[in-house]
């Protein structure tokens, strides 16, 4: 069907009368043709292709023999046969330095970030062992380094202990916190595989700033009894009896090396160079508080340490899945919950240090990386892990070239797991407290929460909603508000979109906002909309009412001035890059309208689905092929070379 003729008109040639500002000039009048014919095959095809594989991931295996495709295969599933064979000597001796360098840090912080779990300290360790060492084989980022983090920590910890004791039924909590994480990786390598990572995409920025507040408040004021010692608290109301069921001793040593850990972290903050020193702090402090508690041991009385703790690699914990029972449906929510908090952690980790090296990290990748590794660490006595950013930006700027800096900090835990357990028996517990305050104190992002305020107000009161959720309620239910307002804020801006009334820009033939664009003036005799949005059934009924307030305001407005009528309605259809039955209809029942009150419908540049959807429902019969342009000053040179306007 040939919807648009080529035309082109002299308009110099119409009485000398200016009606609008481009009439002087000759312009060809283009067409606006159909999209090439496609089967239902071959449309389905193109649309699940841009759902599911926007990045083209088989485009390598075209032209190959069958021996390059197996190949080629296998370093799509183990990305380190990729980049191992031009592996060398300088790329190693960087590695080792950077993968020693955040073990420093993750030994100490794995300890600390399974007691926030309420887990054994030594299931810490574990879990900076085994999952480094797949992410290294199957992990797309050079950067990521991998272990506990504390959201995931807090999150596992608070939701299993809500409904299980740890202290009460310790083998069971350990028991659903294996299977926590089992559900996690499954969940999260469910979602690469079936290329379905747009899930995560609703845990906005906004949300996750509000949340990771909340959940930084809450872990501080939970440590604070670890840094103030205190082991049972008194019900007497005079000032001695509450300040001797204190530790003054643990006070005074919390005290100072939260001093120390909060100085090095402020000092690598403000000189990125000195990250070193923010780095070698927790394992500073771990083994100088170590020393101290040793040397004193026969008067450190009122000081709680960690004890034995068990020498030896990850024992298997698959025996330990909990797959029935009463609260298999908590362990899968848990596994959910903290499967979706470290799926966005480690991605958007590894996304933003790649970009700062310029190459690029595979999200389906990631969290097919990110799932198998918690799946294995599951049956290997280790809990939900993910990247961290406190740690990779340690890797990052220790100078990491590879992922074989995971390797070299698998090895030295390894090391530490065999040989170096009964050197942690004298740490005290408020060490401890400290690390784990001093790291999600930098959860607390209040920069951000004032920019979200400047900039989005929708996005601030999610970040408001997730933050006092979590902070009053539950963690699933203040992440559940979040995610709903940010839901509706996705429903209000389809439900309400936005309609323009644009204006010419003077000695051009540019058309633009007449609120944005001061110098943008009306033409005489038209009504130029521009809808910003595709039109379905959500919003069809919104967007006839608007259009129609708009034809309503256009004639109050042109009353009042004893102007002349205006003759055409123009709307831009550019911007709608979808439209469903709903909205032809809407589209046809405008122009119905229109009719009736000697006004006329014009549509410009409609895309090639909506061109495509508006042929086959036969609307475009009603308009005819001379309501169909182009551009907006295409169809005002045009219609205006057809008629001389009322004066």
């Amino acid at each position: 069907m040939d919807v648009n003729s080529n035309r082109s008109e002299d308009l110099c040639n119409n009485g000398g009368t200016a009606t609008t500002p481009t009439e002087k000039v000759s312009m060809e009048i283009h067409s606006v043709c159909l999209p090439p014919k496609k089967s239902t095959f071959q449309k389905l095809k193109h649309r699940l292709s841009d759902i599911f594989f926007p990045d083209d991931p088989l485009y390598r295996f075209k032209d190959q023999t069958w021996c390059k495709k197996l190949v080629l295969g296998l370093q799509c599933l183990f990305p380190i046969l990729q980049w191992g064979s031009h592996y060398h000597l300088k790329l190693f001796r960087s590695d080792i330095i950077s993968g020693l360098t955040i073990a420093s840090l993750a030994i100490p912080q794995g300890i600390s970030y399974a007691k926030l779990a309420n887990l054994p300290p030594i299931v810490g360790l574990y879990s900076s062992f085994v999952p480094p060492l797949i992410y290294s084989v199957l992990g797309s980022s050079k950067h990521l380094a991998v272990g506990p983090v504390s959201i995931a920590s807090l999150v596992m910890g608070t939701m299993l202990s809500e409904n299980v004791s740890p202290a009460a039924d310790p083998i069971l909590y350990l028991e659903l916190a294996f299977t926590a994480t089992f559900f996690s990786g499954l969940f999260q390598a469910s979602l690469g595989l079936l290329r379905l990572g747009f899930v995560i995409d609703f845990l906005s920025k906004a949300t996750l700033v509000g949340f990771m507040a909340g959940a930084a408040v809450i872990v501080s004021l939970q440590q604070l009894k670890g840094l103030l010692g205190i082991v049972h608290f008194t019900t007497k109301m005079q000032l001695i009896p509450v300040l001797t069921s204190w530790s003054w001793e643990t006070i005074v040593m919390g005290f100072s090396f939260l001093s120390l850990l909060l100085t090095a972290r402020h000092i690598s903050m403000k000189k990125p160079k000195l990250f070193w020193i923010s780095a070698a702090a927790p394992l500073t402090s771990v083994i100088l508080s170590t020393l101290f508690i040793f040397c004193i041991k026969s008067k450190a009385h009122g000081i709680s340490i960690i004890g034995h703790l068990k020498q030896g690699l990850n024992p298997p914990s698959a025996n330990m899945l909990y797959f029935n029972g009463q609260y298999l449906a908590l362990a899968i929510k848990t596994g959910l919950v903290t499967g979706i908090l470290s799926l966005t952690e480690g991605v958007a980790v590894g996304r933003t240090f790649a970009s700062l090296k310029n190459y690029q990290v595979d999200g389906n990748k990631e969290m097919m990386a990110i799932g198998l590794m918690n799946m294995a660490g599951s049956c290997t006595s280790c809990y939900v892990t993910t990247g961290s950013f406190s740690r990779s930006a340690v890797n990052f700027n220790a100078g990491a070239q590879t992922a074989v800096s995971n390797i070299v900090l698998a090895t030295a835990v390894l090391v530490t797991l065999l040989f170096l357990m009964p050197l942690f028996y004298y740490t005290p517990n408020v060490i401890l407290a400290a690390i784990i305050i001093t790291a999600v104190i930098g959860l607390i992002d209040y920069e951000a929460a004032y920019k979200l305020w400047k900039t989005d107000k929708l996005d601030f009161l999610a970040c408001t909603c997730s933050f006092f959720g979590v902070l009053f309620i539950s963690v699933p239910l203040g992440l559940a508000i979040a995610v709903g307002v940010s839901v509706f804020k996705i429903l209000l801006h389809v439900t309400r979109p936005n309609t323009v009334l644009l204006g010419n820009i003077p000695g051009t033939h540019i058309y633009q906002s007449l609120n944005r664009y001061k110098e943008a003036s009306r033409v005489p005799s038209f009504l130029i909309l521009a809808i910003e949005s595709p039109i379905y059934f959500a919003n069809s009924t919104y967007l006839q009412e608007r259009m129609l307030r708009w034809i309503r305001e256009e004639e109050e407005r042109i009353k009042a001035k004893h102007g002349s009528r205006y003759q055409k309605s123009i709307a831009m259809l550019s911007a709608v890059t979808a439209m469903d039955t709903s909205g032809i209809d809407m589209v046809c029942e405008v122009k119905k309208m229109l009719d009736k009150r000697s006004l006329e419908l014009v549509l410009v540049n409609p895309v090639a689905s909506v061109m495509e959807k508006m042929h086959h429902s036969n609307i475009l019969d009603s308009f005819g092929t001379s309501s169909l342009y182009l551009t907006v000053g295409e169809a005002v040179d045009d219609i205006s070379a057809s008629w001389k306007p009322h004066p």
